[in-house]
């Protein structure tokens, strides 16, 4: 993809990545946000999470919310890592066996870092 006469497929591509960068920022924070407000939740009950109704509801909030902001954050990661990708221009090239990556999969998947078949490989 990043080859000089391609330069409308990487704007393209940019732009996606940046709206998709944007989303997840919004949604971190929004996650970071409720995750706070669990965790204030559960400094105002019983610390005996084992005998506290709330407790165990309280706790599998914070743990599910925890997960879902871990996801978020690879994703940025994965999104940030695809346009450092496209600015040295390597974007759409697999990091396994330097094949192209197919336009298909990079659509399906824009932050796809490797090819289908070296994906399969994993």
């Amino acid at each position: 993809m990043g080859r000089g006469d391609d330069s409308g497929v990487d704007d393209a591509v940019r732009e996606r990545l940046a709206q998709d960068r944007a989303e997840a920022v919004r949604r971190l924070a929004g996650l970071t946000g409720q995750f706070d407000e669990v965790v204030a939740a559960s400094r105002d009950t019983n610390a005996d999470d084992e005998h506290d109704p709330e407790g165990a509801t309280i706790a599998f909030e914070r743990s599910q919310l925890a997960a879902l902001v871990a996801q978020v954050r690879r994703h940025l990661d994965e999104v940030d890592a695809a346009l450092a990708r496209l600015a040295a221009g390597t974007y759409g090239t697999c990091e396994v066996c330097g094949e192209p990556v197919a336009p298909e999969r990079l659509e399906a998947r824009p932050t796809a870092r490797t090819c289908v078949a070296c994906a399969g490989r994993r």
